[in-house]
């Protein structure tokens, strides 16, 4: 399975229970589908499925982008087979829940116009990897993968290569699985902060974004 690195984490803790790999990628399903094709080339893996964050999903490989047709069709294969079951899909996503853990995801964007809205951005980016954050929400910062230098560094002052190409992002991984991920807009003068939560309370959404504020004020 394939997603972008600011997807959640729930369809890979689904597929590693039955033990099939996933791969990350930078966010864009361009970067999905350059993963396919390596695939083919390779032949190293098979493609099962690609889905990010922002509603694209595909389930085969004779497609290159998202597919919101085939996805529509095995979404309603799915509420059939579950409604002859005498199940919702509602009640078989509180399965997941109770199965893999209860996975949460929010997207903050800050605008900023303007050649000083620009500068803004890179400023905040700079002080997010100048000083970043060893405790976000109460939550110890486990890693922070810095893909634009290409490292990711542990707690503990280990660290190891981000096979990906190089951008601008940061990504702070804490100590439950949690995550925090910030990057410039690629299409609009906004920066991005991805938010993925496992087992924790909607509370804790509200401090992180309490930070980010104070970060961008």
């Amino acid at each position: 399975m394939v997603k972008t690195i600011v997807t959640s984490e729930l369809g890979a803790a689904i597929a590693e229970s039955f033990g099939v790999t996933t791969i990350n990628t930078l966010t864009g399903f361009k970067f999905i589908a350059e993963k396919m094709a390596e695939f083919e080339e390779t032949g190293k893996h098979t493609f099962l499925f690609g889905y990010e964050e922002s509603y694209g999903y595909l389930a085969g490989d004779f497609v290159r982008d998202k597919d919101a047709v085939q996805i529509a069709l095995l979404t309603a294969e799915m509420a059939a087979f579950y409604k002859n079951e005498g199940k919702s899909l509602l009640e078989m996503l509180d399965l997941l829940y109770t199965q893999y853990g209860q996975y949460k995801e929010k997207l903050i964007s800050l605008k900023f116009d303007g050649m000083e809205g620009q500068q803004k951005i890179s400023q905040i980016m700079s002080s997010l990897r100048e000083a970043a954050p060893k405790e976000i929400a109460g939550l110890s910062v486990a890693r922070v993968e810095d893909y634009q230098s290409g490292i990711a560094t542990s707690a503990n002052g280990k660290e190891v290569a981000i096979e990906l190409p190089r951008s601008n992002v940061l990504k702070f991984i804490l100590e439950d699985g949690s995550w925090i991920c910030a990057r410039p807009s690629g299409t609009e003068p906004k920066c991005k902060f991805y938010i993925g939560l496992i087992n924790q309370e909607d509370a804790i959404f509200d401090e992180v974004e309490k930070m980010i504020m104070e970060i961008a004020e």
